[in-house]
């Protein structure tokens, strides 16, 4: 497996510093996130999305994702999601990334009338995606942060360039296991976040390896099933500014992952 990190543990850092960052503690990607207070989103236009590549030409790091907002299970009308949607995936392609996250936001709806504005939206743009050579994500969160909630979408999308993003802290919140999630998101996963948190009731960011978290069993579960995609640790400093520096902890944070991922490997 490859292991990445999202750029909401470093909000506003410039790109060449997040390169910068990556390299230093050998990490293979970055999951950019694209919201207007950051470097890159959508409404960058094509001379700072070049400028964006070249950082990260020649670097060893790959750009994985595009971290949207995009709310595919919001009330409200089609054509903005959708034109949400069109910007999130044309970025992405233009910087090289294979993935788009976007976020359930069905919260207040009935569960079936969510679904379906997510089945719909997300369907809509799927031939979008599969022409620019990107995969749209829905994450496991809020209305649907369980690996069942993600598939009762997914299914009836059945579009190869559409699937799932697994938030493990979400469907653990959600009572579900690892060993309950996999088996759901196997068919759709795309890639999956790691974190850790001290309680269901405490969500500051820790350290990897620092929390409550099934971290290894996550990871064991993955290994023996044969996936081999991307780990990427979301340390959400930007919502909790008085979590430790995500500079600190990228070393440590990566030697974790490894070594879960050394103990999950079958004895010779």
């Amino acid at each position: 497996m490859k292991l990445a990190f999202s750029t909401l543990g470093v909000p506003g850092l410039p790109l060449w510093e997040v390169v910068r960052l990556a390299r230093a503690h050998g990490w293979d990607g970055v999951e950019l996130r694209a919201h207007p207070e950051e470097p890159v989103h959508p409404g960058r236009g094509p001379r700072e999305r070049e400028a964006a590549v070249a950082e990260f030409a020649g670097s060893g790091v790959e750009i994985l994702a595009v971290a949207g907002y995009a709310r595919v299970a919001a009330a409200g009308d089609d054509a903005a999601v959708l034109g949400e949607l069109s910007g999130l995936v044309h970025l992405a392609a233009d910087l090289g990334a294979r993935y788009v996250r976007v976020f359930p936001g069905g919260g207040g709806l009935p569960a079936e009338e969510a679904d379906a504005l997510a089945a719909r939206r997300l369907g809509a743009v799927a031939p979008l995606a599969a022409d620019r050579g990107v995969h749209v994500l829905l994450e496991t969160h809020d209305s649907h942060r369980r690996a069942a909630d993600a598939a009762r979408v997914l299914g009836p999308v059945g579009h190869s360039h559409v699937g799932a993003l697994w938030d493990v802290l979400h469907t653990w919140l959600g009572g579900e296991s690892p060993a309950v999630s996999l088996p759901v998101l196997a068919p759709h996963l795309g890639y999956v976040q790691v974190k850790d948190v001290a309680s269901a009731e405490d969500l500051a960011p820790l350290p990897l390896g620092a929390g409550v978290l099934p971290l290894g069993d996550c990871v064991r579960a993955l290994t023996a099933s044969g996936w081999d995609g991307w780990l990427c640790w979301e340390y959400e400093k930007r919502w909790h500014p008085q979590a430790a520096d995500f500079g600190q902890l990228a070393g440590p944070g990566a030697e974790y992952l490894r070594g879960l991922l050394a103990a999950a490997r079958p004895a010779p």
